[in-house]
């Protein structure tokens, strides 16, 4: 999913062979990101996501535009048949441990101790553990026991 001619090229800055660089071209902004987790908390509409994140309509029109171009979020008929919706596809489905890595890092770096925020729980109300990268055989991986073989 590289970035399309419409969009411009990536930047120079980023290293075109780096996963990450190809990710944050594409989710990387604020908004897009709090798109699809409320995708992912199941809003569907253009107003549903105004009203949960209060972006400015333009914004999230031109936001929207480009979850879709970019294959994380597809047009639907609703249900009426009077407006069209917007589903998570597979690859936006696919950012969930993303969104929730991110959701665990603010919780421990983002809130100042004792203070209050909303806490992701499974279907029996369990909050969701940890995740964490690990190996092969189960041992947890950090920056320091791994990394990046790059292309030759």
């Amino acid at each position: 999913m590289a970035p399309d001619a419409a969009e411009g090229q990536s930047p120079p800055w980023t290293d075109p062979t780096c996963p990450v660089a190809r990710t944050v071209d594409l989710v990387g902004d604020r908004w897009s990101l709090l798109i699809v987790r409320d995708a992912m908390d199941g809003a569907r509409s253009f107003t549903d996501f105004q009203q949960r994140t209060g972006i400015a309509r333009n914004i999230l029109t031109e936001r929207l535009r480009k979850l879709t171009a970019r294959g994380l979020l597809a047009q639907v008929d609703s249900p009426s048949g009077r407006r069209r919706l917007y589903a998570l596809t597979d690859a936006g489905k696919d950012l969930f441990p993303v969104i929730v890595a991110l959701r665990q890092w603010g919780e421990r770096h983002a809130f100042e101790a004792g203070e209050e925020h909303s806490v992701l729980v499974d279907g029996d109300g369990v909050p969701v553990p940890d995740v964490l990268p690990v190996a092969a055989d189960g041992s947890p991986l950090t920056s320091e026991t791994t990394s990046v073989r790059r292309p030759t």
